[in-house]
């Protein structure tokens, strides 16, 4: 395949057919799409994964305000907040995946995952199963290997950007990103690996795209909680081989069929569902008065 496999069952076949990790063809894959070593992969790696931690430390212990307003330190409240829902973990689980789009709203350095605006759920899920499991950081770095996979497929059978697809093409396909290397880093077979996949689509189907202002902070950061969660939520089933019933390539042109469907409103253009509303609008008008007073302000 020109993209690495044109399909998750092309690409079980042939970690079957040559007894290789999953991960294995996606390393070869950027070796030579990069022309580096392995050893520069692997260093890249680790300094993503780096860059994510970071995002989830500065998003819950420095000041997340950004220009609009709508970003207010969320995810400190969230990590503080003294009344859990189910547990302190998945408390943290949240709060992370928070933390980390909230440091993208705010113009912090983030890994895009598969996009900036999905920036929050691998870094809230993995860095909260490695501490919960004590899981190294090689394991976690394969598990991304396998997530950008993934999310090599997704971008070519469907898509993983909001304006062609909708949300479901940008949390959705960071959810299943996330639910494979959840899987994955918890021993989990090729099998329960895709079949996490295939019920994480399944989860986001038709999730639309409807920035307030056109700025990708609500609902978005939000969002990224809530596909985080789904994830882990997808990872729990899969491992106790509960099928999708419907097979992963299924459920992925499902997801592209849905996003052609989808009409454009509901695709990043900020005219249709939240950012229609009274309040959205009115939120979108007055960032642009906050816009035109900085730009005159420069003159």
């Amino acid at each position: 395949m020109s993209l690495l496999f044109e399909s998750f069952q092309e690409w079980k076949s042939y970690c079957d057919d040559h007894k290789v990790e999953l991960w294995e063809p996606v390393l070869a894959y950027e070796i030579k799409q990069r022309g580096r070593t392995e050893a520069e992969i692997w260093e890249h790696l680790n300094r993503a994964w780096q860059v994510m931690k970071e995002a989830v430390d500065t998003g819950l212990n420095e000041d997340m305000t950004s220009v609009s307003g709508m970003i207010n330190n969320g995810a400190k409240k969230v990590y503080r907040h003294e009344k859990t829902v189910l547990s302190k973990e998945f408390q943290n689980l949240i709060s992370r995946a928070l933390a980390a789009k909230e440091v993208n709203s705010c113009m912090g350095r983030v890994v895009a995952a598969p996009t900036a605006g999905a920036s929050g759920i691998l870094p809230g899920a993995l860095f909260t199963l490695q501490e919960i499991h004590g899981i190294s950081d090689e394991v976690i770095c394969q598990g991304l290997l396998i997530g950008a996979g993934i999310a090599l497929i997704l971008e070519k059978r469907a898509s993983i950007a909001g304006a062609v697809g909708g949300c479901q093409a940008e949390t959705g396909a960071a959810a299943a990103m996330a639910s494979g290397a959840i899987v994955f880093s918890l021993g989990g077979t090729l099998d329960q690996i895709f079949n996490a996949v295939a019920i994480t689509i399944q989860c986001m189907l038709g999730l639309i795209c409807d920035p307030v202002a056109g700025l990708v902070e609500v609902p978005c950061v939000v969002r990224n909680a809530s596909a985080a969660a789904i994830a882990n939520s997808s990872a729990q089933i899969a491992l106790a081989d509960v099928s999708g019933v419907i097979p992963v390539d299924e459920c992925v042109e499902a997801m592209g069929e849905v996003g052609q469907s989808m009409d454009v409103k509901y695709k990043e253009t900020a005219l249709g569902g939240l950012a229609a509303t009274q309040t959205g609008q009115a939120i979108a008008k007055k960032v642009l008065i906050q816009d035109i007073d900085i730009l005159e302000g420069e003159d």
